[in-house]
């Protein structure tokens, strides 16, 4: 990989930290998560998609359920499949992309599941928003 490092399209910025996380997801063209094990969650790839950044990722774990194959990333098989969907990645919607991320995993969102769950559990009607 070093090779590649050119400080033009390729660049290594090392580890960054948690108040650099968000400007740097952001920018990013697209995020590569080539995670070849069950990966149980993906945080990282939720992280970007809250950032408006699509994702590309390996099919296996969690990464099918959260990345929305063409509308929030791709989901691939192989390294040489990634490389052919990144033209694409770059016509995403990027609004769409963050658009998903709150219906499908902000917090306002699982708070309103978790006290549907709550009323279902306790056998109180669920309220109605107004």
């Amino acid at each position: 990989i070093e090779a590649l490092i050119d400080g033009d399209r390729i660049d290594y910025v090392g580890e960054i930290t948690e108040d650099e996380k968000a400007e740097f997801l952001g920018n990013a063209a697209g995020l590569l998560f080539p995670i070849d094990w069950p990966e149980p969650f993906g945080l990282v790839a939720i992280e970007a998609m809250a950032c408006g950044t699509p994702v590309i990722a390996w099919n296996n774990g969690a990464l099918p359920e959260i990345v929305d194959d063409g509308v929030t990333g791709f989901v691939v098989d192989s390294v040489d499949a990634a490389v052919a969907s990144i033209p694409a990645l770059l016509d995403l919607d990027r609004w769409r992309v963050r658009a998903m991320f709150e219906k499908r995993f902000s917090v306002a969102r699982m708070a309103s599941d978790y006290v549907a769950a709550y009323m279902r559990l306790s056998g109180m009607p669920e309220a109605k928003a107004s």
